[in-house]
């Protein structure tokens, strides 16, 4: 795809009233009609704060003007796990949750603490989306949970007034970005990343991005899977790969501290908002914080592929799926309507957001830039692959202070010594599986 292709060229956030029409929603797939959940209140859980919890809420109130329903919406912190499970034990769980890892759905459904889908909601599934996205949401066939949120998370952001004052082009491969765009940035005077080290999940995402390009697809999967160890060569090869970035204080708002202490959607900011830095890795959903930030999603906020590492760019997708944790009434309701190309293309007419439906249409975008990324993930085929941090056990890829978190923050801290890190890596991934 040419750079030409990748540069946003609409507005990443407009308004959903005309997006809300009939016409504009086709494939509804189960949502509700009639107001029939007069004094019904629900409770949903989910990790979005700032302008993604606005525009979720956003979404949650055209349910509630259908229904008469209420919807409250929790915000559980960056640790869903942490934050359900005592929710869980109490036997006082959220209606709705949106987990962002398939793992701990699996984990969740294990201990019997989901409702499988049914009635309207299983027919949306169904109705609205392929077998692979269905499939994250299920365990053993029984169908638990919808992915209504999905993230492309092989971008980086960069602003294009800093690119242009040091003479640079976004990069096509890692060793440009490194040896040509970073430095040369460095050498403008121009601090050339952003980095999201107190928030573990994006470390993650930096090492799946390298690990898929440079190891390959069935590589990813074995590890992903366990049968290979985190002590194999192509962990520690990747490792010494982000380590020069890493490695490179001056290369890294703040100095190595800095990166460490800096939390998402903090990082977006020190490079649209402070512009103390000119990228900053992270996936579609930047373009939110981006524009909260002060930026012009297609004019001062531009983004580009993640680098070639190896033969080939990588296209690593994640996303959040919501299931049922009570058999309450109205929860089926609302996730049938979650499901449905309405709720969805409303979403995506506010910005910051990527679907799984196959309903929704790609004018449904606010932007030309998330037309062209939904396009990516096909055109990937079947060298597209997940997250893997949400893939694994949550207590080794997606748990604060333990497991992969932890271990690349304290690489990032020091990367000196990747067979060490890799070690560390294996040893926390042993005792999780």
């Amino acid at each position: 795809m040419t750079e030409h292709a990748w540069r946003l060229r609409g507005a990443a956030v407009a308004a959903a009233g005309a997006l809300l029409a009939a016409g504009c929603a086709p494939g509804g797939g189960g949502a509700p009609n009639g107001g029939d959940l007069q004094g019904v209140q629900l409770k949903v859980a989910a990790k979005w704060t700032g302008v993604e919890q606005d525009n979720f809420v956003e979404v949650l109130s055209g349910f509630e003007e259908q229904t008469g329903a209420t919807v409250e919406y929790e915000p559980t912190g960056e640790d869903t796990g942490a934050y359900l499970g005592p929710k869980i034990e109490a036997g006082e769980p959220p209606d709705v949750a949106l987990l962002p890892q398939p793992g701990l759905l699996e984990e969740y459904a294990a201990q019997d603490a989901l409702v499988p889908l049914s009635g309207d909601a299983a027919a949306a599934l169904e109705e609205n989306y392929t077998g692979y996205w269905s499939d994250l949401g299920s365990v053993d066939g029984e169908a638990y949970g919808i992915l209504l949120k999905a993230a492309h998370k092989s971008i980086i952001w960069y602003r294009p007034e800093a690119f242009d004052a040091a003479g640079v082009q976004p990069p096509k491969t890692w060793d440009d970005m490194v040896g040509t765009t970073a430095s040369t940035l460095s050498d403008a005077g121009e601090t050339p990343f952003a980095m999201c080290g107190a928030s573990g999940w994006t470390l993650t995402d930096w090492f799946e991005n390298v690990y898929l390009s440079q190891a390959g697809p069935e590589k990813y999967d074995r590890l992903t899977a366990h049968e290979i160890p985190w002590t194999d060569p192509s962990v520690v090869d990747a490792l010494e790969t982000m380590a020069e970035v890493w490695g490179e204080g001056d290369y890294m708002a703040g100095g190595t501290d800095g990166a460490v202490q800096t939390d998402f959607p903090t990082c977006v900011t020190q490079v649209y908002g402070q512009q103390e830095a000119a990228m900053v890795y992270e996936a579609d959903f930047v373009a939110a914080s981006a524009a909260e930030a002060g930026a012009t999603v297609g004019e001062t906020a531009q983004a580009f592929p993640f680098p070639a590492v190896g033969d080939a760019a990588p296209v690593v997708v994640g996303g959040d799926i919501a299931v049922a944790m009570s058999e309450n009434e109205g929860t089926q309701e609302l996730l049938a309507y979650l499901a449905s190309a309405e709720a969805q293309t409303t979403w995506a007419g506010l910005g910051g957001y990527l679907s799984a439906n196959s309903q929704v249409q790609p004018d449904a975008y606010a932007d030309d830039f998330t037309r062209q990324l939904s396009q990516t993930v096909l055109d990937a085929g079947e060298d597209v692959r997940y997250d893997m941090s949400d893939q694994v056990p949550s207590q080794f890829g997606a748990t604060e202070g333990r497991g992969m978190w932890a271990v690349l923050q304290d690489f990032l801290r020091d990367p000196g010594d990747p067979e060490a890190t890799a070690q560390d890596l294996e040893d926390a991934a042993q005792e999780a599986y």
